[in-house]
């Protein structure tokens, strides 16, 4: 059995971030929401209690029964998680009279303490909370303390429980990683033995007794999500693996061929599809962003599901869903209101009557991409940036015609092929270019023209959920300018967009 953390959480921004960080110790761990989480088994080897925007003394502050898991298997509370251990257990948390958000420095830390084993004194940590705790429970013992914060950090006797006011998962808290490893490590006693290599064996083995000999569709997108789960279905089940790259008439230039070419070397049994001209011809005419992501999406659900009726006897179909996509689906407040739909599979079960299998479930991002690499699928695929399901559709701000899809495919070769030629391509997350609803005059030798501009976007991200624009150098960009106004008929002038997320987004559709 796999052994595992629990993150418990309470609506904390960062609780992913927890969970990432566990996952870089080569832990495996697992986050549920406060108030619907598996009850502890011998797998769990100790609990994490996220932070919160509410506060412990709120009237509606989520709150949870601890007595199956705390003094019976070690329990590590962060910020709002240390505040309901010491609130409700005996202590009191009240305001801060002073400032405790941003950078703190540790000048007290109890060095017997596992916890802080290897942690320097003076060691910086992040402070984000309103609250502060200031009478603990008499069981509570202080091994941790800033200038303006005493109980920066606690241990409970006589119980493996420990509570820390800062949070270890932010990059700020310099040693943050290594106070997490003395936890998952040294008290909770994982092996730390979850890897790219473990996760390809056991999930290769279980699609293989999961799925027997039934046949499986998979819709390929190009993208680096949709890549590693076609080749791990294949290393589990081979020929009755098929996989659908459906051409939409929305994908960059040359994607389709350049992308099934690469299929191909991978072995991956793939079906090419050419349905340009029925997206172009159900685009005709909206310009709405919603309305074009649902005809986008209802032509893919039209064309891949018609493709897959040609295969006889297909029982599952599989998606590339990740980790933070489940968390999404189950979190605190529930599924969060919709900024934009985007799930081009969506419809797909109900519609195909199929079972779902969903290998990479379990992995964030950067794990699918080193679960990749560990299956030898080329760096050129793994560290493709994302691109949006309703493609180039998106990116142009009005209603979408053939020509200017050509226009924008154009000027997006330019500019992501200028990305790698310059070394800029992988300093940066995502990068495309959107062409405006905007005409503006220019001049080309003696004549006035007339003609569309178009933004160049650059972000840097981790994880999509937040973005800065990336600082692009002035020659590069004006490098890029000239290229594109030059050799794309059409296009006369090129800005770039310095808007980071929030509270713009990284698509202007």
């Amino acid at each position: 059995m796999q052994e595992k953390i629990l993150i418990l959480d309470f609506g904390s921004q960062y609780t992913q971030l927890i969970g990432r960080k566990v996952r870089e110790l080569n832990v495996y761990c697992e986050i549920h929401p406060f108030n619907h989480y598996p009850k502890p088994d011998e797998t769990v080897k100790g609990v994490i209690l996220s932070g919160s925007p509410y506060s412990v003394r709120d009237k509606d502050a989520p709150r949870i029964d601890l007595s199956e898991i705390k003094g019976k298997i070690p329990v590590l509370g962060v910020c709002y998680g240390a505040q309901y251990m010491s609130h409700f257990y005996g202590g009191e948390v009240a305001p801060s009279n002073s400032r405790e958000y941003g950078r703190a420095n540790l000048g007290f830390i109890e060095k017997e303490c596992v916890l802080f084993n290897n942690i320097n004194l003076h060691t910086q940590v992040w402070m984000s909370h309103g609250d502060t705790i200031v009478n603990m429970p008499k069981n509570y013992k202080v091994i941790a303390s800033t200038e303006d914060v005493n109980f920066a950090a606690f241990k409970i006797d006589d119980e493996p429980s420990w509570g820390i006011q800062f949070h270890p998962e932010v990059y700020h808290t310099t040693e943050g990683k290594q106070l997490l490893e003395n936890f998952v490590s040294g008290i909770c006693g994982c092996r730390q033995d979850w890897t790219p290599d473990s996760f390809i064996e056991t999930t290769v083995a279980d699609l293989k007794q999961k799925l027997g000999n039934d046949k499986v569709v998979l819709g390929l997108s190009g993208g680096v999500d949709s890549s590693v789960a076609g080749v791990l279905l294949n290393k589990a089940i081979g020929k009755n693996l098929t996989c659908i790259f459906v051409d939409n008439g929305l994908l960059r230039k040359n994607e389709f061929d350049d992308v099934l070419h690469s299929y191909k070397d991978m072995g991956l049994n793939v079906t090419g599809v050419d349905a340009r001209q029925k997206f172009w011809d159900d685009l005709k005419g909206i310009t709405d962003p919603e309305l074009k992501r649902k005809a986008i999406g209802n032509n893919f659900i039209e064309v891949f599901d018609e493709e897959a009726h040609k295969i006889q006897d297909v029982k599952w179909l599989a998606q590339g869903t990740i980790y933070p996509d489940v968390i999404e689906s189950v979190s605190v407040n529930g599924p969060s209101a919709t900024i934009k739909s985007h799930h081009n599979v969506g419809g797909l079960p109900e519609k195909m009557k199929l079972k779902i299998v969903e290998p990479l479930r379990l992995l964030f991002k950067d794990e699918v991409r080193l679960v990749g690499k560990a299956l030898g699928i080329k760096q050129q695929l793994l560290g493709r940036h994302p691109f949006p399901g309703p493609g180039l559709g998106i990116r142009i701000l009005s209603d979408v015609t053939p020509e200017k899809v050509r226009i924008l495919q154009e000027a997006d070769a330019i500019f992501i092929n200028g990305l790698k030629n310059w070394g800029l391509y992988d300093k940066v997350w995502q990068a495309g270019v959107i062409l405006l609803p905007v005409q503006s005059v220019g001049v080309m030798g003696d004549e006035r023209t007339y003609e569309n501009a178009v933004a160049l976007r650059a972000v840097a991200s981790t994880d999509g959920m937040t973005a800065d624009w990336v600082h692009l150098p002035y020659d590069f960009l004006a490098k890029m300018s000239n290229e594109i106004i030059n050799k794309v008929k059409g296009i006369n002038r090129v800005v770039y967009d310095i808007s980071s997320k929030p509270p713009a987004t990284i698509e202007w559709e």
